[in-house]
């Protein structure tokens, strides 16, 4: 008799067993979903000075600018991405030079590394960068030779497998590269100093980056040259919040991966060639209209040198930045940032 009630019960058992089952996965279910929820964000100690991201790391890494080639063959370059903000402005002829500043981040390689212009060393110095070149125009040299800025010169150092290194699979000028990842130890042996206080940027906070206002900016073509071809190019993307590069039609990578950035800063001022070798002097200090482009938006501002820095102004007052990296393309008042630059919302 026993057994039959055993077997009556067992079923009704196993039909109880799997309903308690089914009730704690969906329980299980909820209760992480309500710990997701409850997680609180990140809170962080700290913000990298130029990005503006949060961190609870050391944020006192010194300021390295790099030269970076940006001749055709050159591409792709190597630890552009990493950089927290480049500028890309013209050299000799119509092709644009790169100068790279690294804080946030410092990948161990960086390149192919090009000389340097006397407007580049200006604003590495200005940012209190140490300035990272592979030679350098005559007017550069007069520069640091009147005591000028910490700086570590390819020339002095050309393919020692300490600090630089070539690249034999492509032809000089465009095959030298920088060990970033080595340049505080190698900074230090010649006595710079490789952390410093860094004030930051003007950033916005979560707040203003959601209720930001412009025009609709979706693509971004700036014109250096329609013959030979410089274009550059950026692309927004939905899903990232972010701009992907081109540079003539081609998608800039790093790494294999697409470069992309958070703002896009375009700012007019006045270039001049001074040489018959078509070294020009370009003006960083008068001001002048800017494109500020981010988070899909554009804003027609001024820009401004407040403290060294090349800041974004609308009505007398500062704009911030989106958190992140930022590019800022530097054309000429001829023919102007109206007719080089179209911004579409397409």
């Amino acid at each position: 008799m026993r057994r039959i009630m055993v077997f009556l019960l067992l079923p009704i058992l196993l039909v109880a067993c799997s309903k308690d089952s089914d009730l704690t996965n969906s329980e299980k279910g909820s209760e992480t979903e309500k710990n997701q929820a409850e997680q609180p964000e990140a809170v962080f100690e700290k913000f990298y000075p130029l990005t503006g991201l949060g961190t609870n790391e050391s944020v006192d890494q010194r300021i390295i600018g790099v030269m970076i080639n940006n001749h055709s063959n050159a591409r792709p370059q190597t630890g552009l991405s990493k950089a927290d903000v480049v500028f890309e402005i013209l050299a000799e002829g119509m092709i644009t030079r790169f100068l790279a500043l690294y804080q946030s981040e410092l990948p161990e390689v960086v390149g192919p590394v090009r000389s340097a212009r006397e407007y580049y060393y200006d604003l590495a110095n200005r940012y209190g960068a140490m300035f990272v070149f592979h030679g350098g125009s005559p007017k550069v040299y007069e520069m640091l030779s009147s005591g000028g800025i910490d700086h570590i010169d390819g020339m002095d150092y050309d393919n020692d497998g300490i600090i630089f290194k070539r690249d034999s699979s492509r032809k000089a000028p465009h095959n030298s590269y920088f060990l970033l990842n080595h340049v505080n130890d190698f900074a230090e042996s010649l006595g710079y100093e490789v952390t410093a206080s860094i004030e930051s940027l003007p950033f916005l906070n979560e707040d203003e980056v959601k209720t930001l206002t412009g025009d609709v900016a979706k693509h971004v073509e700036i014109v250096y040259s329609e013959n030979p071809m410089e274009i550059v190019e950026f692309a927004y993307d939905e899903t990232t919040g972010k701009y992907t590069r081109y540079n003539d039609r081609e998608m800039t990578v790093d790494s294999g991966e697409p470069l992309q950035v958070d703002n896009i800063f375009i700012v007019e001022t006045h270039h001049e060639v001074v040489d018959n070798a078509g070294r020009r002097e370009i003006d960083f200090y008068a001001g002048g209209n800017a494109y500020l482009i981010q988070n899909g938006k554009v804003n027609k501002v001024q820009w401004e040198n407040q403290g060294g820095r090349i800041i974004p102004v609308k009505d007398g007052k500062v704009i911030g930045f989106v958190p992140g990296k930022t590019w800022i393309n530097v054309v000429p008042t001829t023919p102007g940032i109206e007719k080089s630059v179209t911004i579409t919302g397409e």
